[in-house]
């Protein structure tokens, strides 16, 4: 079993910046992917930014490219999310996601299906 821990998070004004980290823990094997979808009120999860755990290559959802940048922490199984240029749009519960096992194809990568674990959550809010 994954556990994943999340951190950062808050509140803040729109064109400032906040910065997730999520740790994985547990019995892991086969670490492939690992990144961060978003859900806000009414709407569904939807796909943020994600990066290969081996290699590092990375894939944004197109809302956030050049805003945002998702790399691999120092630890390893470890990831960050700097947000830069934060809108009332990205006003979201942010979840981290892990993925292990085969490597999945690019086009599945922004698939909540192909991630078997999630954390928690941690709340982002932008607003004046």
């Amino acid at each position: 079993q994954v556990q994943l821990t999340e951190s950062g998070g808050g509140w803040v004004h729109p064109g400032e910046s906040l910065r997730l980290s999520c740790a994985a823990s547990g019995q892991i094997a086969r670490p492939d992917v690992m990144g961060w979808f978003r859900q806000a009120p009414g709407k569904e999860r939807e796909f943020v930014a994600t990066v290969r755990l081996n290699g590092g290559n990375t894939y944004y959802h197109s809302s956030v490219k050049g805003r945002f940048t998702i790399s691999r922490g120092n630890a390893k199984n470890t990831v960050d999310l700097q947000m830069n240029s934060l809108k009332a749009e990205d006003t979201a519960v942010y979840y981290c996601a892990f993925r292990a096992g085969n490597r999945i194809i690019v086009s599945a990568l922004g698939d909540v299906d192909s991630y078997q674990y999630w954390g928690q959550g941690t709340q982002v809010t932008v607003s004046s």
